[in-house]
């Protein structure tokens, strides 16, 4: 019996990743947070059911995701087992390796021998054959790029990843990148780097090069970590991200400054008939070169507020000029 919304590949929209032939759905859900062993296990099913039943067919995670690291995969691998089982074929289950897991020389960055173990811990802990996408988390300064490219083909070949990502690497990293994988001729798809309207670092040359290259983007942090919301708008709640000791928001980022631009920038969402999560999330949208928007949420509630961003995606150009006006 099917438990889900039988309309909801109609609709969802989804844009095709570079010029491969995935399609991810224009909103994707991040385990980042929320998905851990410190939080509610009821939440988080709840969560990711609801994501499903409206069409995000995309669930990305990582090893180092909780806390503690590897819970958001255990967790997910939970509501796989148990509510999911039967829709593997339906979904786009991503990971990535490069942050701090264990203890020694061999547990965190890009080396064959950290990504390889990385990968089969990922896959045990979701209870899985292979993952859809599997990402290098970050450049690694001290290997060989050879050597993490390499490894991620391999990873393709023996079946543990259909495809392959990046994340956070510079423009030129990434240029260097598609030269190695090009000549494995490996399925390198997709580029994860932080992107919001206060973060506006891939615009500098990135997403030109992923654009020339057909390589599909993926925003993570599209909500600056809760700044580009109402919630810091009259100070820190004490439930927020901000007050919370795990959180990689502080509160010394919630400036007079980033306040007064999330005011004018509520101001323009108003008028828009959106909240300013909602507008954020469509700002990203609204540029081609965007294949999803990757969002966190601690709630049904608030998933089912970035869902409300999809109906209203286009801007004027009078509204992107007061945007970069106010973004300075």
């Amino acid at each position: 019996m099917n438990l889900f919304n039988s309309n909801r590949y109609n609709e969802m929209k989804y844009r095709r990743c570079g010029n491969s032939g995935l399609l991810l759905p224009e909103l994707s859900l991040g385990l980042w947070h929320n998905f851990g062993g410190v939080d509610t296990f009821e939440n988080a099913t709840n969560i990711v059911l609801k994501a499903f039943d409206k069409g995000i067919t995309h669930f990305d995670l990582a090893n180092n995701y909780g806390p503690p690291p590897g819970s958001a995969e255990e967790t997910f691998g939970k509501v796989l087992r148990n509510q999911l089982y039967g829709y593997r074929d339906e979904l786009i289950i991503s990971t990535k390796a490069g942050y701090r897991m264990w203890p020694g020389p061999y547990g965190e960055w890009g080396s064959k021998k950290y990504l390889t173990a990385s990968l089969d811990q990922s896959l045990k802990r979701m209870g899985l054959d292979y993952v859809d996408i599997f990402y290098s988390h970050r450049f690694d300064p001290n290997t060989p790029l050879e050597e993490t490219v390499h490894t991620l083909n391999q990873m393709v070949l023996q079946g543990k990843a259909l495809y392959v990502g990046i994340s956070s690497y510079s423009p030129e990293q990434t240029k260097n990148a598609i030269e190695l994988f090009n000549q494995y001729r490996t399925p390198f798809v997709i580029h994860q780097p932080k992107y919001n309207m206060l973060a506006r670092e891939p615009e500098n040359g990135l997403l030109n090069v992923l654009a020339e290259n057909g390589i599909g983007c993926i925003a993570f942090s599209p909500l600056a970590q809760g700044l580009l919301t109402d919630k810091y708008l009259n100070g820190i709640p004490s439930d927020s991200r901000a007050a919370k000791e795990s959180g990689f928001l502080k509160m010394e980022d919630v400036t007079l400054a980033v306040i007064e631009k999330a005011k004018a920038l509520q101001l323009i969402s108003k008028s828009r008939n959106q909240t300013l999560a909602q507008m954020a999330v469509a700002w990203l949208l609204a540029r081609k070169e965007i294949t999803s928007v990757l969002v966190g949420v601690s709630s049904v509630n608030q998933l089912m507020d970035n869902l409300a961003a999809l109906g209203n995606a286009a801007f004027t150009a009078d509204e992107l000029v007061e945007i970069d006006r106010i973004l300075g």
